[in-house]
């Protein structure tokens, strides 16, 4: 199957990481290439470096890219190892980082990656990483009531989280859970009929929470942005596209604290704790889709994109 992904916030991302010809610039999700692609155009001596952990998006990328490649440097890993890549290039400094933290279409319309809960008989895979060897599959089956119960009240702010980690272990005592058309019946049994019939796919939380959890994502972002940051030039900017509000809690968060890192008490008429800011949030609302992209693209409705700009002080 061909690698389809629809760039979201494209013009807008774009836009924000004020792009220098000569600049240093780095894809920590690169996908099908499409935000890589509109950085490259606009490079002349330049570079940018490609980061990915799926092979699929690596092969498309790579073809996407291909009359750029004398200007672009494909690896395939996790934007949580950029540091050790990007020292690996000999590059210490960039002028510009972006993340698209969405689920790729590609890896959703593909129904044997087991993202996706709309197509019954898919496997319960949800690796980013196919070289990992833990699925979404052991988690349905092997995590404790507890485990279950905590991930999608914290991952999929499902209401009903309490009662779907109970299903899932009464099914699973009768017979392994193995697709996402037997996990899909268990949520539906778990949520009741009258907020099914408002609320959306019931299923969606759970596969959001489930997903989360097997791939680490919200942590490799809590863990990171200090450090990419860190590696920003002057005037370099971090552009991030998130697509639901835990993502998107932490970003504005840390964003804020690396604008406003002082813990001194507020009555304090100087600063001693000695931390400084590394720069400044760049948009202070975060840029949403238009009404014309949310229309061509309905999984753009969700996304946000905060920038943040670093300045040595």
């Amino acid at each position: 199957m061909e690698f389809k992904h629809t760039s979201v916030l494209l013009q807008e991302t774009i836009e924000q990481l004020h792009i220098r010809p000569d600049g240093i610039y780095v894809d920590g999700t690169l996908g099908g290439g499409g935000h890589s692609l509109e950085i490259c155009r606009r490079l002349t001596t330049g570079r940018l470096i490609g980061i990915d952990q799926d092979e699929c998006a690596i092969a498309a990328a790579t073809e996407r890219l291909k009359d750029y490649q004398d200007k672009v440097t494909i690896v395939r890993s996790n934007y949580a190892q950029m540091k050790e890549v990007l020292e690996e290039l000999g590059i210490q400094k960039v002028d510009g980082i972006l993340l698209d933290l969405g689920v790729s279409s590609y890896q959703l319309d593909t129904p044997e990656r087991g993202f996706t809960y709309r197509v019954e008989d898919a496997p319960l895979d949800m690796r980013m990483d196919k070289r990992q060897s833990l699925t979404a599959r052991e988690i349905v089956n092997e995590y404790s009531e507890m485990e279950l119960y905590r991930i999608i009240r914290d991952y999929g702010e499902d209401r009903f989280a309490k009662n779907i980690a109970k299903h899932i272990v009464r099914a699973r005592k009768e017979k392994p859970i193995e697709t996402t058309g037997e996990l899909n019946a268990v949520i539906r049994g778990a949520i009741p009929m009258k907020v099914q019939a408002t609320g959306g796919h019931p299923s969606k939380r759970t596969y959001q929470a489930i997903r989360i959890e097997l791939n680490h994502e919200l942590e490799v972002l809590q863990e990171h942005l200090d450090e990419m940051i860190e590696m920003l030039n002057d005037g370099g900017r971090i552009c991030v596209i998130t697509f639901h509000s835990l993502e998107d809690r932490i970003v504005k968060s840390n964003f804020k604290k690396n604008e406003n890192p002082c813990t001194c008490p507020p009555d304090f008429p100087v600063c001693v704790c000695g931390k400084k800011s590394k720069g400044h949030v760049a948009v202070r609302k975060p840029i949403l889709p238009t009404e014309e992209e949310i229309s061509e693209n309905s999984r753009s409705k969700s996304a946000k994109l905060r920038v943040f700009e670093r300045e040595e002080k």
